[in-house]
């Protein structure tokens, strides 16, 4: 079996493009993701033609099945295409690993990745974790074990993690806080966030409203409309193309066990990213010291500093105070999404990560770009904590 080493920078991002994200549309999900996948075509200087990979984050739930995007697009020869289910939030950053694997075995030449996520004005968060249909293993245990006692929002079980957090290592109120101020201070400098010109202080995050202790309002990830995209081809393609490419230096996707059910773990602290994050750094051959900016999957306060601690930044139980003092704000020693986030951009399952980090990495970013960053993480969270991660390099 070939080291996964031998797949580092073969596959690369050429291409992206994102919507404006708002909190209500008109249009459909198909629509948006169609609109985002244009975008990203046109970016990476190709022709709808070119394309004979569709990766599907969420299947047909993010926009459509790939028949769609072929009708749509006019994809005359789709080599191959797989849709992604299990992941959850984690899927934009695995499908990036299921297309480079494609990619560098020749299974495709150039890949489509979309994604739309109609969180405000589709199906409420509530309905769509224990909805069964959806495919994901955790709906079944909201369903059955954690509704009947109360707890049937994503808040409420990612808040038993942010207690145990706070119970084993101190991890305080204002630390929490701290990653909301500083998500929300780089929207400032995005136009196409939806909290720009919404400016946050430390007073206004603790005087906002409780949901589940120890989460405020402010501690949660938006619910809003939008889509993303991005292309993907080989790096002996990409020589060819429009854009300066980003190369997949380490990718990796892991789970917690048993990776339906938060309660019933070992430890309620140890997560995919756990498993994954090792992997995606002996792939790229580097270390998290090297690694200059970091766009966390950030749906909850709590859930950013565990990742940070998994993906190797600070030692397990460090968190709270790693993110003080302007630490993961830009201009600190790891900047942490760049964008604003889930919390303070919108809420995509992480496209708008990728998207960002690909940005940063073009050095494109103006206001908000990261001075001379050559390597970048994205992770992603999805269903009770399954991880992936990419490092992503220029």
């Amino acid at each position: 079996m070939p080291a996964l080493s031998e797949l580092r920078d073969k596959t690369c991002i050429v291409g992206i493009g994102e919507t404006a994200f708002t909190r209500g549309t008109q249009k459909t999900a198909l629509q948006l993701s169609l609109e985002a996948s244009v975008m990203a075509i046109e970016d990476a200087g190709l022709k709808p033609s070119d394309i004979d990979a569709v990766v599907l984050p969420a299947g047909a739930g993010g926009g459509g099945t790939a028949g769609d995007f072929c009708a749509n697009l006019g994809l005359e020869e789709l080599r191959f295409t797989v849709s992604l289910q299990e992941m959850g939030g984690a899927m934009a950053v695995s499908a990036i690993e299921a297309a480079a694997f494609a990619l560098a075995c020749g299974g495709a030449t150039v890949a489509l990745i979309p994604h739309c996520s109609l969180l405000y004005s589709g199906p409420r968060a509530r309905e769509m974790s224990s909805n069964t249909n959806l495919g994901t293993q955790s709906a079944e245990a909201i369903r059955d074990y954690y509704i009947p006692f109360g707890a049937g929002a994503p808040p409420q079980h990612y808040a038993w993690m942010a207690q145990r957090h706070m119970h084993l290592y101190g991890t305080t109120q204002e630390q929490l806080g701290a990653v909301a101020v500083a998500m929300r201070k780089h929207a400032q400098l995005h136009p196409n966030a939806i909290m720009r010109g919404k400016p946050m202080t430390m007073a206004d995050y603790m005087a906002s409203r409780w949901i589940t202790w120890p989460y405020k309002l402010l501690d949660c990830s938006l619910e809003s409309d939008g889509a993303g995209a991005f292309i993907m081809t080989t790096a002996e393609r990409a020589k060819d193309l429009r854009r300066r490419p980003v190369y997949v230096t380490g990718i990796a996707s892991g789970h917690p066990y048993p990776p339906h059910d938060i309660p019933n773990r070992p430890d309620i602290l140890k997560i995919g990213l756990d498993f994954s994050a090792p992997r995606a750094y002996a792939m790229a051959g580097v270390k998290p010291s090297d690694i200059d900016f970091a766009e966390i999957y950030d749906c909850f306060t709590g859930q950013t500093i565990l990742q940070i601690e998994s993906a190797g930044f600070c030692k397990k139980g460090e968190g709270g105070p790693f993110v003080e003092n302007g630490r993961i704000e830009l201009g600190g020693e790891l900047p942490v999404n760049t964008h604003g986030g889930l919390l303070s951009q919108a809420h995509c399952v992480a496209m708008n990560h990728v998207v960002e980090a690909v940005v940063q990495l073009r050095h494109d970013g103006g206001e908000r770009q990261v001075k001379d960053a050559e390597l970048g993480v994205v992770t992603g969270w999805g269903g009770h904590a399954h991880g992936s991660m990419v490092i992503l390099r220029r």
